[in-house]
């Protein structure tokens, strides 16, 4: 009786152990299960919330941009003294550019050829109405001078005409020494012209020279 009794409790404690142990083993699947269910499920959280704070910050950045845009639009529309106009205002109409066809004309007409005479003319005229008892020194007065004779010369020649004016005018203080101005030109002599006058007093001596070179 007594062997009976103990090997009865040795199963049974054998069998309570087994229960407990596989109890044991559900109660561990069980709670990685529902660890695994909820770390998985806080890393969808996790996303979504990355996602949502990830949109919100792209449509922060689109409402900026937009704002932006929008402000840089609204400043062109509005002119420096603060009133609205439309774009179309700001494109002022273009006048229509006048074409010419060419005339292949390689010479000047025997009307429209370089006036050698009367650029000389105009040379010792603006000379004498501005050279009369001025002193040498004076920086501003060559460039004045040079000014008067291209525009007599262009007046002179018209709008239709086809030279190329260049004017040079020398100054130097008179004192008693000689001077000697010279040129050298590359032109075709038929057409290309030039003319030239000296004016000399006690106190200075210019020479003008204008060149007219026949422009194909």
């Amino acid at each position: 009786q007594h062997y009976f009794i103990q090997s009865n409790l040795r199963l049974d404690m054998s069998g309570r152990r087994e229960s407990f142990a596989m109890q044991r083993k559900e109660s561990i699947v069980s709670q990685r299960s529902s660890g695994s269910t909820d770390h998985a499920s806080n890393r969808r959280m996790s996303r979504r919330s990355t996602q949502i704070d990830l949109g919100l910050r792209r449509a922060g950045w689109q409402n900026a941009v937009g704002r932006v845009s929008l402000i840089g639009m609204l400043g062109r529309r509005y002119s420096r003294t603060g009133s609205i106009h439309s774009d179309s205002e700001d494109a002022a109409p273009k006048a229509p550019q006048e074409q010419y066809e060419n005339t292949y004309r390689t010479e000047p007409k025997e009307s429209q050829r370089f006036p050698t005479q009367k650029t000389e003319d105009i040379i010792k005229s603006v000379f004498q109405s501005n050279l009369i008892d001025q002193k040498f020194g004076d920086q501003d007065l060559t460039t004045h001078l040079t000014e008067l004779i291209r525009l007599q010369v262009k007046q002179e020649l018209g709008k239709d005409t086809r030279y190329k004016v260049v004017v040079l005018v020398l100054m130097g203080s008179h004192a008693g020494q000689g001077v000697k101005v010279a040129s050298r030109c590359l032109w075709y002599p038929q057409f290309d012209k030039f003319a030239s006058y000296s004016y000399k007093d006690e106190n200075l001596f210019a020479v003008g020279t204008v060149y007219g070179v026949y422009y194909e």
